[in-house]
């Protein structure tokens, strides 16, 4: 299927029950028992908990596999494949169930105007303000499995550069932006992210020897 006629308003303003019944199959799938969290979801839930500063992970994702792994500072950019909103109201709704042109709003009941909480292309993403503060104002900026190709996410590392931060990216292979980043490891994220974080957790723990810097 083309992306146009699936992912944008105008697709589902001329076809909505296709766009429907494309994220209705999402969203059964996402729910089935064969969809779970990865090592790689696991290791950046046990960073947030033993991070001994500011911590906040940006996703693009529109699954809850990083809540599910036990995150919880966790922003989906590009919105949440279990939540609907209505274009009457503006009402946001968490949402498992599925979705059609019969649905009627829990909100303020109009039927018909509910769509899923995902951002199509063409639509501006979610919390951007926030996510470049935070960016702006971090010391460590991981980029992971992105392609570095999709705006605004892949201007993220720009604004982390501007401010100092140390860059580092984990990928299965070089990102377009890729020559931005301070360091680098490539291959599947469920092997090179556990391992990185046990590196930087074990890089905390190290006492500190005077006159020498050492990171991760």
């Amino acid at each position: 299927m083309r992306i146009e006629d699936l992912a944008t308003p105008e697709a589902f303003a001329r076809d909505p029950d296709r766009v429907h019944d494309f994220y209705n199959a999402r969203r059964r799938w996402l729910l089935s028992l064969e969809v779970q969290p990865n090592a790689a979801h696991c290791a950046l839930s046990r960073l947030e908990a033993a991070w001994p500063g500011g911590f906040l992970l940006v996703t693009q994702n529109t699954d809850d596999l990083h809540e599910r792994s036990g995150s919880r500072k966790v922003i989906h950019m590009h919105g949440e494949l279990l939540k609907a909103s209505c274009e009457g109201c503006l009402g946001i709704v968490e949402w498992r169930i599925d979705l059609g042109t019969r649905t009627r709003c829990p909100v303020c009941g109009e039927i018909g105007r509910m769509r899923p909480r995902v951002v199509w292309f063409g639509e501006i993403p979610l919390n951007l303000n926030h996510i470049f503060d935070a960016v702006g104002a971090c010391g460590l900026f991981v980029a992971i499995g992105s392609s570095g190709q999709v705006h605004p996410a892949a201007g993220l590392v720009t604004e982390a550069v501007r401010n100092g931060a140390l860059t580092v990216e984990l990928n299965l292979e070089a990102s377009a932006g890729a020559r931005l980043f301070d360091r680098h490891a490539f291959g599947p994220a469920s092997e090179i992210v556990p391992r990185f974080v046990d590196r930087l957790l074990e890089s905390l723990s190290r006492p500190a020897v005077t006159g020498t810097a050492e990171s991760e």
